[in-house]
């Protein structure tokens, strides 16, 4: 068993105060207030009135049914990070991965998943929307109700007007436990701002997932994907959002972990990632919810078959965090610095223990005075909190 994974000290003499990063006076850092154990997958969203907002899923453990949605705010003009507020309610689902849009009409949308234990192939994505920038909620509904439809990546608005929400299948052929071995990727597309979709699946996307759209000054969309396989970023683009080139490798690593990039306000890219893939690892996870799958099906449940790619990696250690950028449209990366270090250990979920290291999950946004937001997993106990600009990345890069 692996020693308990210590905290930095801020994280609990000063939740969610700004402060300047130990010997860069560039950097800002904070870790956000927490209400549960386990805190992971933020998501952040920068809002026309000066405020950023963090969202993310916290509980005891990833796929207990006592996970739930968390939302804290950075006021503008603020120093401090708000404590959490819960928005969602489901006592017999996990709810994961919550992703923030402000739609054109000014309202704000919460969208997340919900699933049984750590059954993916169970999510359905559920939505909640807010006339007073998140003060205050509607209802809970139901967007996707196709089972084992997963989102990670923010909606965005197309050149010709349609939302787009990146979604994923976590597919699994009857009577097995899924593992991730034949997800793919397609994107949801709207032209009557979200009442009705249409789906478009991404040809060759099997284990290409996480699928994060960007429109670039072009006018066209690229896409970024994490890769079942731990092996490389992926690449898409697309010139209507509806049709979707095969996705490519990059000469950038992908672990198995959730990456985002955001299109600057100067068209350059800011990509927030996990510098380390399978390559790296010397140890290897049945699946993402080995802790707790003895409990969930006593069993009864077949391992889950290998797809004509292969079967999904797990394990792979998720540090560092780096953020890179491109000037190319995402072409290269030349520009990468990292944000944490460390082993990166993620063998387990477990943060009840304190037994997991991991640095993942990063979101990235571009606030309007230029400044980058980023957040991030760590350690699965808390969510970071970091802003740099542009010209950090470039001081001092790392690759």
């Amino acid at each position: 068993m692996t020693s308990q994974s210590t905290l930095p000290a801020q994280a609990t003499t000063m939740p969610g105060q700004l402060h300047p990063a130990a010997g860069d006076d560039a950097r800002i850092d904070a870790y956000l207030p927490a209400a549960t154990v386990q805190n992971h997958a933020a998501n952040l969203l920068s809002l026309d009135n000066g405020d950023l907002l963090c969202a993310w899923f916290g509980g005891t453990q990833e796929g207990v049914p006592d996970i739930s949605i968390y939302l804290s705010r950075l006021a503008k003009g603020s120093s401090t990070w708000t404590d959490p507020v819960r928005l969602s309610e489901d006592p017999t689902r996990s709810e994961q991965n919550p992703v923030l849009f402000a739609a054109p009409d000014g309202k704000l949308w919460l969208v997340y998943t919900a699933q049984l234990s750590g059954h993916q192939n169970t999510s359905i994505v559920r939505r909640r929307i807010s006339a007073d920038h998140g003060r205050t909620w509607g209802p809970i509904d139901t967007l996707f109700g196709k089972p084992g439809t997963f989102v990670r990546q923010p909606l965005v608005v197309a050149p010709d007007g349609a939302w787009l929400c990146p979604v994923f299948l976590c597919r699994v052929a009857p009577g097995e436990r899924w593992s991730g071995n034949d997800d793919i990727s397609v994107v949801m597309r709207s032209t009557d701002h979200g009442e009705s979709w249409i789906g478009h699946e991404v040809p060759g996307s099997v284990g290409c997932v996480h699928m994060n759209i960007q429109p670039l000054l072009d006018g066209s969309l690229l896409a970024l994907f994490r890769s079942r396989w731990a092996d490389r970023i992926h690449v898409s683009r697309s010139s209507d959002g509806r049709t979707w080139s095969e996705p490519q490798p990059l000469d950038l690593p992908n672990n198995n972990s959730s990456i985002q990039f955001a299109a600057l306000a100067n068209g350059h890219l800011g990509l927030v990632f996990n510098n380390s893939s399978a390559a790296q690892s010397t140890g290897r996870r049945a699946s993402l919810y080995d802790d707790i799958e003895d409990s969930e099906d006593s069993g009864t449940l077949a391992t889950q078959a290998a797809s004509a790619r292969g079967t999904a990696f797990w394990g792979a250690p998720r540090a560092p965090m780096t953020l890179a950028v491109s000037t190319d449209g995402g072409r290269t990366w030349p520009i990468a610095r990292n944000l944490e270090t460390g082993d990166g250990y993620c063998m387990t979920n477990n943060s009840t223990d304190k037994l997991n290291r991991e640095f993942s999950y990063p979101s990235i946004v571009q606030s309007a005075d230029g400044r980058l937001h980023i957040a991030y997993t760590y350690f699965r106990q808390r969510i970071k909190y970091v802003c740099v600009t542009e010209d950090w990345a470039t001081a001092l890069a790392t690759i």
